[in-house]
Formats: C-alpha cells, structure tokens, sequence
C-alpha cells in the first residue's frame, strides 16, 4: 500500500513504488521518511539521514530509496529498547555532493525536523561537515565511508591528544586497513614496486598523504607522488608524463569518481596505461556503472572493497544476508549491486543497534553515550567502538578486488576477490591479474 511521507523541506508526496520479484521488496523512486507501526503510547525515534543522492558523488547513494523501505517493512513493529518499543522515522536529506550544502542540510534539519540521532556517509566531503555541523549543535552523529583518518584528523583532532568531540562517531577502514591489502594484493603480480600516485587536494589525499605513503615506503614500495590536483581537473599530462618517465608499474589513485575516467582515457592515449601491471583505485572505481562507461580499458582494473554480496554477514536492520541484499536491489532496481549498498545497510545496522542500547533513544547524551561503547554486528562484519583505533571511531576491514569481463548474466563486469588479507572470514573468488589495456 502507498504511504504518504515528507521529504525534509520539500512538503508532502506520495511514494511511487516500483515492484520487484526479488522477496517481494519495494523501492521508493523518490525516498522521504520511514515509518515504523508501533503501540500508541510508545515514542518515534527520529534520525537524519544525510547523504549524496545527486550530483557526482550520487551514485553513492543509489541504494538508499531500496534500504529505506526494507528498514520500514522489517521494522514494522519498531524496535526494543529497554521495556518500550520505539517506532523509526528516517528523514532523508541530499547533499547534491556539494560541502558547504552537506553542513547546510545537517543544520536546517537539526534545527526543524526535532531529530534525535543523524546519520550519515559517503566520503569526507559528506561526512565530515555534517559531523562538524553535528557536533557544533550537540546533535548525536554516526557515519561511515570514509577514511577514519579523514573524519579524525581531517576534523582537527591531533596524534596523542584527547579526542575534542563528544557527539560524533565514525566506523570505516583506514590506512592501516590500506596497508596490510595492498601488500598482499601487490605482490600477486610482479612489478618494479615502484608506484605512481594521485591524490587529490582534499581531505582524503591529505590524509593518504599524511598516514598511507610513508607506510608504503616502509613496506619497501617506491612512491612517486604527482602532488595535490583539485577535483574536476580535466588534463592529467603532467601527471601522466612523470608516472611514465618514472616507470610506476604500479598506479593507486584516490579521485572523485569522475576523475578517474579522465586520466585512465588520456593514460591510454599517452601510453602510460599500457605500462601498468597493477591499477589500484580507491573512491573511484567501486561502481560497475563507473566501469562501464571505460568500456574494455575496465577489464582488468583493481580496487579495495568495503563490502560484497560474499561478505558471510547479515543486515540486522533489512534482515537480509550481504548475498539477498544485493539479489534483491539487483531484482527490485534493476542496477548491479554496488559496494555503497551493503556500506549504507551496515550504518542503519548500528543505528538500529544504538537505539536498542541506549538508555534512552529520546536523550541525546544517552544516544551519544550509546554510540560510545557500541559493539554489534553489521553487513560489513563487527564495529566495536570500545576498543580504538581512537576515541568515537570503529574500524572495518577491506578485501583486494579485480574487476573483469562477466563470463555470462545481465551485467558486463563481475567483481572477484582476489585477496582477504586484511578481512580474513571473506572468501576470495579469484586470482589475480596483471592489467592489460584491452580494446
């Protein structure tokens, strides 16, 4: 049955449902709020939830409208906490991948929309000014899908000191998560080890500038570094030149997602491609729809994967395994899963999580608190928040990937895994390849 639901600051609409095969789910073409079914006298728990739904960073959040209404319809009868059940209400708010709107968002809805808990992901450039906004409003905040370096020291904490923020808590993959699956992953092929970076001048370059280079080196790989670029560049020669003057067999890059086609064109056209074994990206290059567009120079490439439909865990919060996540989007949306789904899953995970734990969902301090020594199973494997790397950040692990040319099935590129060094209860599917240029 259509619901009517509010979009924050967009008045109200009806949902159009789109009707799938797949465990009978629905998707919202346009999604808004959930709405949980719950006994009269019991309270709502409402949560921001911020994210790029538009603009270049979007297809981050293609999976959103899809995990929307599986909360709703797994949570019908809301969730426990302590000796009341508490209705969910998710309010959706979209960055348009733009910063400054990002921390604009978080504000308006904390000052308007009487939320109790904002969640958010996708990159530094969303979650770290929603954090701050957050943070300044002594709102509880949960995230995910960016560095923990990025949202920690990109935020302003420092090495050794205590953390100064008290309403922000982040889980995700770090440098050292980088680290230990590039060595495994690099040494599958045989390279000069020498290895040509780019980098952008934001918070994610900064902070693999900072923290990931300098282990690498100590790792006995040979970094040429091709130097802060601002996002939305359009000519890489410079940058291409000295890789190929430098002979980098090995290529790892961490630009906006359309960036990477860019370079990896006029990379093919210089010839740089063609001398590289090994072309590992992060951010960029976790889509299929990212590789499609490549055509065959995709076939071949390598990334870090956050999450994958072979992932042995399950969404507590959908009540789907990672591998009935993804068959039900792919049935239900009609798109290739992608790695945002089950990243995007994990966070309403330990939302719901937090809210069953907390002493009180309705106070805020008890929600931060909540946050602070939270410890639950998500989509992406266990967060614990009690044991580091830092105060308010969880880490989750990474496996190695390649993407290569679907033998059979709808899709024109499979994803295997090729190394699980650094998140061992993963499966690897396959071995990996030298890149080719292909086509």
């Amino acid at each position: 049955m259509s619901k009517l639901v509010r979009n924050a600051g967009n008045g109200l609409t009806r949902r159009n449902l789109l009707k799938g095969a797949a465990l009978g789910a629905a998707a919202l073409s346009v999604p808004a709020t959930v709405r949980s079914a719950f006994a009269q006298g019991d309270g709502t728990v409402r949560v921001g939830f911020i994210g790029p739904r538009s603009g270049p960073l979007g297809i981050f959040g293609e999976g959103d409208s899809f995990l929307v209404e599986q909360v709703g319809r797994h949570l019908a009868d809301g969730i426990q906490s302590g000796d009341r059940r508490y209705g969910l209400q998710l309010v959706l708010g979209d960055t348009q991948s733009d910063p400054v709107r990002a921390a604009q968002v978080a504000r308006d809805m904390i000052n308007s929309e009487n939320l109790d808990l904002v969640i958010t992901s996708s990159t530094p450039e969303t979650v770290n000014p929603v954090a701050d906004a957050c943070e300044a409003a002594g709102m509880p905040c949960l995230s995910t899908t960016a560095p923990w370096e990025s949202f920690y020291f990109g935020r302003g904490a420092r090495p050794g000191e205590p953390s100064p923020f008290r309403w922000t808590y982040h889980f995700c993959f770090g440098v050292g998560n980088f680290t230990r699956l590039y060595a495994d992953q690099w040494s599958q092929v045989e390279t000069n080890r020498r290895v040509g970076i780019l980098a952008p001048n934001d918070a994610d370059g900064n902070a693999i500038r900072m923290m990931l280079l300098p282990e690498l080196e100590a790792a006995g790989f040979t970094i040429i570094d091709a130097g802060p670029y601002e996002n939305g560049t359009t000519d890489f020669t410079q940058q291409i030149n000295l890789f190929r003057s430098e002979n980098c067999e090995i290529f790892n890059c961490f630009p906006f997602p359309p960036d990477f086609p860019v370079f990896w064109r006029q990379a093919a056209q210089r010839g740089y491609a063609q001398q590289v074994k090994v072309c590992q990206m992060a951010k960029a290059g976790l889509f299929a729809a990212e590789l499609e567009a490549l055509g065959p120079l995709g076939y071949g490439l390598h990334a870090g994967a956050y999450w994958h439909p072979l992932f042995p865990f399950t969404s507590s919060s959908t009540g789907l395994t990672c591998e009935m996540l993804a068959a039900a989007h792919e049935g239900v949306v009609g798109k290739q899963w992608n790695q945002q789904l089950g990243a995007n899953a994990s966070l309403l995970d330990a939302t719901v999580a937090a809210i069953a734990s907390a002493s009180d969902p309705k106070d805020k301090t008890a929600m931060a608190s909540a946050l602070s020594m939270l410890k639950c199973d998500t989509a992406v494997g266990e967060i614990d928040f009690t044991s580091g790397p830092v105060a308010n950040c969880a880490t989750t692990g990474l496996v190695g990937v390649q993407w290569v040319k679907a033998e059979s099935g709808p899709y024109e590129f499979d994803l295997n895994i090729v190394s699980n060094a650094d998140h061992p209860f993963v499966p690897v599917t396959g071995q990996m390849t030298s890149y080719t240029v292909q086509g």
